[in-house]
């Protein structure tokens, strides 16, 4: 029996086409009123606007039939994957911190002058030899923790749907690396509050033989991302700063409209 024939047939043990619904956490208040980062930051929950997009979010896969669910741990995620779960009663949910976001230093204490280059378009930089997220945690060790993670999970029994819950830099490793990417790919892949991705692998005898990204990026609340322009990073710096914009370098200096959602 060919590869071909194992994966298409019902049940098969010895070929699968898995699939992976890879959802972003919703809205989260990460700043206080002076544009500090809030205490404890990383334990932020959803805010009223993140409960409503999860909400939105599982009424939409309500009918998908997931076998598994998994988030990183982090209460912005295991709450989103919660609401979303709501409509699969008989679905547990587990955690992984392998799937957790890059971990940044202390944002309060970067320069002014090097927000732009070390925050807000750090993504740009996560391929360059010794690149660190906001003096934190360096991309090349977050994007192999995250794949390893992941393909953990692409092998563990007694599934063929599966949801995961993660990050924006998460996803967009995990994205990298089913479109056979690296961190070359990874700042391509924009993704947006609560956003929804689905990726298939065929896994056949512990190995990946096939990857396909069936969609990127969706957001179920605005599904042609009317007045959305500003990546996620940009959109932080701009309610961090309380300007309205990101600097002066930054193609959306003077962009009009209210702000996007946070990350």
């Amino acid at each position: 029996m060919t590869l071909g024939i194992l994966l298409m047939t019902e049940g098969s043990q010895q070929g699968k086409r898995r699939r992976i619904y890879l959802l972003r956490h919703g809205d989260v208040n990460y700043f206080q009123d002076d544009g500090t980062v809030v205490p404890r930051a990383g334990l932020a929950g959803l805010t009223e606007k993140g409960r409503q997009q999860a909400d939105m979010v599982g009424q939409t896969l309500a009918e998908v039939e997931f076998d598994q669910a998994v988030c990183s741990g982090m209460p912005r995620t295991r709450e989103t994957a919660e609401r979303v779960l709501r409509h699969h009663p008989n679905v547990s949910l587990a955690s992984h911190e392998g799937l957790r976001e890059i971990r940044a230093g202390d944002l309060d204490q970067l320069p002014p002058e090097r927000v732009e280059a070390e925050y807000v378009y750090a993504f740009e930089t996560a391929i360059e030899p010794g690149a660190r997220f906001v003096r934190g945690e360096a991309f090349s060790t977050f994007y192999s923790r995250v794949v390893k993670a992941f393909c953990q999970l692409l092998l563990s029994p007694d599934w063929q749907t599966l949801l995961v819950v993660g990050h924006a830099g998460t996803n967009r490793a995990i994205l990298s690396w089913a479109a056979y990417g690296s961190l070359a790919t990874f700042p391509a892949f924009e993704q947006d509050l609560c956003c929804v991705n689905i990726v298939d692998v065929d896994v056949h005898e512990g190995e990946f033989i096939r990857r396909y990204i069936r969609l990127v990026n969706l957001s179920v609340d605005n599904l042609v991302k009317a007045g959305v322009f500003r990546t996620t990073l940009e959109q932080l710096d701009w309610e961090r700063s309380g300007r309205g914009s990101v600097r002066s370098t930054s193609p959306l200096q003077g962009a009009k409209g209210s702000p996007q959602s946070t990350a």
